[in-house]
């Protein structure tokens, strides 16, 4: 019996996919529930499994090919193998009784006897010529005229930290120092020679071309839309983390401990933005033709970074979380969109996005909009700069904090505002508990 492989229904709005890769081969046994093929779509990629145990009888689609939701891909035949029969066969097979009784033992007693009577002839004739007393003789003086000689190179300590800062392969360079120590000077005189080309350039050539995933194709058909259809903007201030980064050094052993998640700086955050969405909606609505939707839950979509692109799974109903559970859920779906297994509903829902450049080291940006949504925050990293407080120049933890926004229903009074609570529930935690 032959079943078919068919393209799932892939979620909301998703009418394609691409087919990534083949997990198995054609006539390859497979079981019901594995994965045969993975595809590739705008947003997530999907295995389909099989749906019976057999063999993969045949191929349809090849990879890189694009297919539609209920497209064939290939057949799976639920029947043996031939080697299954085979097997099967001789199983199953009975000999008759005269056989069992008097063939098989004459026959094999001849045969043994004869197979005995080679083997202590072999044994015979092959004493210890080679063997036992030559062969070890001749490999032991080989190993002793052919084994390379450790020399111990002598390095100078100004040599030997130049070598451990710059990664430099000490093996391949000739010490000029007395003895031939390595000097600092020798190192120093690599310098002047011509670098060897990247690794990169020498596997791949000079350039190397390689089709866009779908994912990425779909990033940049998004990115362009929003720059092209909102009337995008950018404003920016800076927080002075220093009572978050102190809450926080002092109950995250104890939080940990608790609940069994580490306490992050997301979760201040998504707070923070969820007191500023309530007090100005218009940051946490979007444009449908000629209406204005405002949504009145807070959905906040992170930005997560990946192997295969930037991805945006949300975490919804983010007003009726603590922060233990916004710590959770923001691990659970990193983790999931690293793994490969998000799903298309995990990126659905989304009101408003945070994204964070401050992992990689970025100072200062201006992100882009993820549409439909009309808003998004970007952190940066935490760097000690001098502040004026209470009239003294203090060193200080300082973010700069980045919001972009949709001109067309947002004002610059709103984003502003939005971003002055942001900064002052950041400053004072405490008014994150106050829901002031």
């Amino acid at each position: 019996m032959a079943e078919k492989i068919t393209v799932p229904t892939l979620g909301e709005s998703v009418t394609e996919a691409t087919v990534s890769k083949w997990l198995k081969s054609k006539g390859e046994k497979v079981t019901v529930d594995e994965p045969l093929v993975e595809l590739e779509t705008d947003k997530v990629n999907v295995e389909v499994p099989s749906p019976i145990s057999g063999i993969l009888g045949s191929i349809s689609v090849k990879e890189g090919e694009t297919v539609n939701v209920g497209s064939l891909l290939g057949v799976v035949d639920s029947s043996l193998t031939n080697s299954e029969k085979k097997v099967k066969e001789v199983n199953d097979y009975n000999p008759p009784e005269k056989v069992k009784e008097k063939s098989i033992p004459k026959i094999f007693d001849e045969k043994k006897s004869k197979k005995i009577k080679i083997t202590e002839d072999k044994k015979l004739e092959e004493p210890k010529l080679i063997l036992q007393e030559e062969e070890p003789l001749i490999l032991d003086q080989v190993h002793k005229e052919n084994e390379p000689q450790k020399i111990d190179r002598q390095i100078s300590p100004a040599a030997r930290k130049i070598a451990s800062e710059t990664k430099v392969d000490l093996s391949n360079i000739k010490g000029t120092g007395k003895n031939g120590v390595i000097l600092k000077e020798d190192i120093m005189s690599l310098m002047g020679s011509n670098p060897a080309p990247s690794e990169r350039k020498i596997k791949y050539g000079p350039e190397e071309r390689v089709k866009m995933t779908r994912l990425r194709l779909t990033i940049a058909k998004r990115l362009k839309e929003a720059q092209e259809n909102a009337a995008m903007l950018t404003t920016f201030n800076e927080v002075d983390m220093s009572k978050v980064m102190s809450m926080r050094s002092q109950h995250k052993d104890e939080f940990q401990n608790k609940y069994g998640v580490k306490l992050g700086f997301m979760s201040f955050f998504v707070k923070a933005c969820v007191i500023g969405l309530k007090n100005y909606p218009a940051i946490n609505a979007e444009i449908q033709g000629e209406e204005i939707v405002y949504k009145n839950y807070y959905n906040i979509s992170i930005a997560v970074g990946t192997d295969r692109g930037l991805v945006v799974p949300v975490l919804r109903e983010t007003d009726e979380m603590s922060f233990a559970d916004i710590e959770k859920n923001i691990g659970n779906l990193g983790q999931k969109a690293r793994d490969g297994k998000i799903t298309i509903d995990d990126l659905q829902g989304g009101t408003f996005t945070i994204t964070n450049g401050g992992i990689y080291g970025s100072m200062l940006s201006t992100p882009i909009l993820n549409p439909p949504q009309s808003a998004v925050l970007g952190m940066h990293n935490i760097i000690q700069r001098p502040l004026i407080v209470n009239g003294n120049v203090e060193a200080r933890p300082v973010m700069y904090l980045a919001l972009s926004y949709d001109h067309r229903i947002i004002d610059g009074k709103e984003a502003v505002s939005f971003l002055k609570i942001v900064k002052e529930s950041l400053e004072q935690p405490q008014r994150l508990f106050l829901n002031i």
